[in-house]
């Protein structure tokens, strides 16, 4: 069955590194995401990536970003190449989006390496073939759902209607669905739902998303360098980032006192490493009498 809460144990989609491995087997993650309007996103999901744990990225994206990118995480590379997974659309706007970066997309969505597909990329997704996990939020959500032919979630959907609703989807475009919001909502077309509460409410700040995009993608490119991710792994694989990165978020809100206290969504990403290494660790220790 899928986990109930964030206080279920991720540590099952992480893989600690052996001296056999490298970077390759570590995973390579490909991030097309920022833009000239917004390129903190694509410094968010790079910097969330790496902090979740893959052996490398690649950066695809216009100058602006790249080049923040390279100044907050050098070790990223910059320009295209072979990856595992990808993650696309966090700080874009298919409004803005060229020919050119359509078709990019497009030919992404089209290829075997899976997607985590975000944001400003979400007006693509249908008729996608690559193994695919959607991230909208509710207005992404019903945005969505028209392009399907569904029609808009009510505003005051309780969980079991918004999880009903992200199934539907997920049916419809063949893909997974995770559904954003207090209490997160992962499904895939023919799979368990997995509920993931938000850590804090002091998450719900700008840049969020696209740290939890990064998580994800960075789970993903781990998975798909040792077997074939399909949507149900794509779906556990989801409802794992989202928990890491509630943990996250409840862990830099609590370094301002037992109430918590803001944080931005760079703290999240910074505390990336301390959840990771707090699930493997709890996996690994011994049980009792052993």
């Amino acid at each position: 069955m899928g986990w109930a809460s964030s206080r279920e144990d991720p540590a099952g989609a992480l893989r600690r590194p052996t001296a056999a491995d490298d970077k390759y087997s570590r995973g390579v993650l490909g991030v097309r995401t920022g833009s000239d309007a917004y390129p903190g996103a694509a410094v968010l999901g790079v910097e969330a990536a790496w902090r979740t744990g893959v052996g490398m990225i690649r950066y695809v994206g216009p100058d602006r970003p790249a080049r923040l990118v390279l100044q907050r995480r050098p070790e990223t590379v910059v320009g295209a190449g072979r990856v595992q997974a990808w993650v696309i659309g966090s700080g874009t706007d298919a409004a803005a989006r060229s020919d050119e970066e359509t078709a990019a997309l497009r030919g992404i969505l089209r290829g075997d390496v899976p997607v985590v597909a975000d944001a400003g990329s979400l007006d693509l997704v249908a008729g996608a073939t690559a193994p695919l996990l959607v991230t909208p939020h509710a207005r992404e959500h019903d945005a969505l759902r028209a392009r399907l032919g569904l029609g808009a979630v009510a505003p005051d959907a309780d969980d079991a209607e918004r999880e009903a609703s992200a199934r539907e989807t997920a049916r419809a475009l063949g893909g997974a669905v995770l559904l954003k919001g207090a209490v997160t909502i992962v499904v895939a077309p023919d799979g368990d739902a997995h509920r993931v509460s938000a850590g804090t409410p002091w998450l719900a700040t700008a840049g969020t998303g696209d740290v939890l995009a990064g998580c994800i993608g960075a789970l993903v490119a781990v998975e798909s360098a040792r077997t074939a991710v399909g949507l149900a792994a794509l779906a556990r694989l989801g409802a794992a980032g989202a928990t890491l990165h509630g943990r996250a978020a409840r862990r830099a809100a609590s370094a301002h006192g037992p109430q918590g206290g803001p944080i931005t969504a760079l703290d999240v990403a910074e505390a990336l490493p301390g959840v990771v290494g707090e699930a493997l660790a709890a996996r690994e220790e011994p049980t009792a009498g052993t």
